[in-house]
């Protein structure tokens, strides 16, 4: 082990610990009906997606062969949250808003998951 590969680490964890109190506090000063909001789930899809954000930002500090996230699809599920936020203004049903917000989550998850999966990619190669 080198000795920035304890101080990265501690980073990481320090860092999942605030994003997790942030979504704790998402989570405890929310009333119960919120949640039935398609507005809340895009919240909390936006949480996860920024806490493996942040992961992967540590973990390219210093890689030469770093993991690069699918910008494309951040910003498709961007734009699917914005629309959903926007879907009072746009007078759009209730149904296309939930499909708006379902396409927002599912486009974090996709990202999400590539991410993960170049770390295993890189760990297995190393190894």
């Amino acid at each position: 082990m080198t000795n920035s590969s304890p101080r990265s680490r501690r980073w990481t964890v320090i860092a999942s610990a605030l994003l997790c109190g942030a979504l704790a506090l998402v989570v405890l000063f929310t009333n119960r009906g919120a949640f039935f909001s398609p507005l809340a789930v895009v919240v909390v899809g936006a949480v996860g997606l920024a806490a493996v954000l942040l992961q992967l930002r540590f973990h390219n500090y210093q890689k030469i062969n770093a993991v690069r996230p699918p910008t494309w699809l951040n910003v498709l599920g961007v734009g699917f949250a914005l629309a959903a936020l926007s879907a009072d203004l746009l007078h759009l049903k209730p149904q296309i808003t939930e499909s708006l917000a379902l396409g927002a989550i599912g486009s974090f998850a996709v990202s999400s998951a590539v991410i993960l999966h170049g770390f295993r990619k890189q760990r297995a190669t190393s190894k």
